[in-house]
């Protein structure tokens, strides 16, 4: 009796020093697999940051180099009538490419996600991505003010210029390949009234929009300001005929 008494207490102990150990490796295995993500996760985070910096330093870089040019520029051409007409046509060229900050009246549009599934009219509506802005709204939106005479336009301060691509990766929308989100604040120099009559107008894309319950704000303005593109515009096919 007491043989048996003594091999069931070594069979309880031997069954829990064998849980024990299978506990043990698990811990360990789980606290190595976790440290390496970690590190992963740490040298992704940590290049995105220093490529992130590399632009930064570039940009700056680029902006005081155009700085530069500039002053060279206006030297060489003080005093040769010749010289600062071809200064006052490089500049009139960068205005209308969009390289450089424009100013004048115009009309400026704030369109942003309404998150309460209400129309304007306070009814629940049956689709609720019918009330947010999509990448789609942006292009019928820049189109509508490009047909109605709009002679420079931005949204979130991108320049809009004949090469810009308005993108939807996923729920990503890119301009100029920067990200962009909710709200979305285009401005657009031109004739005020004739922008904004046909945006506003009944039929016209913001009524639509406002009607589907996208949360639509828009002014008239006497001295809007336009952003530069900020890029860098190459050809590859096209060339000066002589």
């Amino acid at each position: 009796m007491l043989k048996k008494q003594i091999s069931i207490t070594l069979g309880i102990m031997c069954f829990a020093l064998t849980m024990a150990i299978v506990i043990q490796l698990r811990t360990v295995h789980s606290s190595t697999s976790t440290v390496p993500q970690s590190l992963v996760e740490d040298s992704l985070r940590d290049e995105v940051l220093r490529w992130k910096e590399k632009y930064d330093n570039a940009y700056a870089e680029l902006a005081i180099s155009n700085k530069r040019l500039e002053e060279v520029r206006k030297l060489a051409t003080q005093n040769d009538i010749t010289s600062m007409a071809k200064q006052q046509e490089i500049t009139e060229s960068n205005m209308l490419l969009g390289l450089t900050e424009v100013t004048g009246p115009g009309f400026e549009i704030i369109l942003s996600d309404n998150n309460t599934g209400l129309t304007s009219e306070g009814n629940k509506v049956l689709d609720i991505t019918s009330q947010i802005v999509h990448y789609d709204d942006l292009l019928q939106v820049v189109n509508a003010l490009n047909n109605a005479g709009a002679e420079a336009i931005s949204i979130n301060g991108n320049r809009i210029i004949q090469t810009t691509a308005i993108t939807c990766e996923g729920n990503i929308i890119k301009i100029n390949g920067q990200r962009i989100s909710s709200p979305f604040v285009i401005k657009a120099i031109g004739s005020p009234a004739i922008l904004s009559g046909s945006l506003t107008m009944i039929g016209g894309y913001l009524y639509l929009m406002e009607e589907d319950g996208v949360n639509v704000q828009t002014n008239q303005s006497d001295n809007l300001v336009v952003e530069a593109y900020n890029g860098v515009i190459s050809y590859k096919y096209i060339k000066s005929k002589k």
